[in-house]
């Protein structure tokens, strides 16, 4: 689990780091009104930010969906397609030019190694990365190295969930290091009852 820096080992060294663009927000935003025409859906929380230099207003929804609105004119931003995936892959992270394959999941679908219930596109690399952009938030929401996934089976064994990799409370886990306690204080208990008899048997020889 130390044999790679934890940095490299979540891809952070695979992020190609992006050249500031514009950061002024228009003072206007219609995307809040532009959504909310027609709309039902509980709404968790509203951001805007700048997005590849354009103004974006992200729309979180407490059932965990996400959508994105101009907020230059209020207009609906489609969910990424394939070609847009492979493009975002391109520019922002080292091989991802040289994608094997392009996969979109969706929230309940999701491959192992990302866990998280979200629609994303796995960009699939050669040497065994993948890379997880978010269909609805147009960002890459993860790299997955094979060392990742090396890491990820240690911790589930270190922590002995082996099917999520997150309960840190597993009852195997509390078996064990109960046993391990017992153990390590009988242990201690034999060998101070071992040096007092050895002590005794001293003393007795010197008599």
């Amino acid at each position: 689990m130390v044999a790679k820096p934890i940095e490299e080992v979540r891809g952070n060294h695979l992020r190609i780091e992006q050249t500031a663009g514009p950061t002024d927000l228009p003072p206007i935003n219609p995307a809040p009104i532009s959504f909310q025409a027609g709309n039902t859906r509980p709404i968790e929380s509203l951001e805007t930010r700048m997005q590849r230099g354009t103004p974006v207003t992200f729309v979180r929804y407490r059932d965990g969906g996400t959508e994105r609105f101009d907020a230059r004119d209020g207009s609906f931003i489609a969910p990424l397609d394939e070609n847009q995936a492979r493009s975002i892959a391109a520019a922002e992270i080292i091989g991802g030019a040289d994608a094997e394959t392009v996969t979109l999941f969706a929230s309940a679908e999701v491959p192992f190694d990302f866990r998280r219930p979200m629609p994303v596109w796995q960009v699939a690399l050669r040497d065994g990365t993948h890379v997880y952009i978010g269909r609805a938030t147009a960002q890459v929401e993860a790299v997955r190295t094979t060392w990742w996934r090396v890491f990820d089976f240690m911790w589930g064994l270190h922590i002995m969930d082996l099917r999520d990799r997150e309960n840190t409370s597993h009852p195997i886990l509390i078996i064990f290091t109960a046993l391990a306690l017992i153990g390590a204080v009988l242990g201690s208990i034999l060998m101070f009852r071992r040096r007092r008899a050895r002590t005794s048997v001293t003393q007795e020889g010197n008599v």
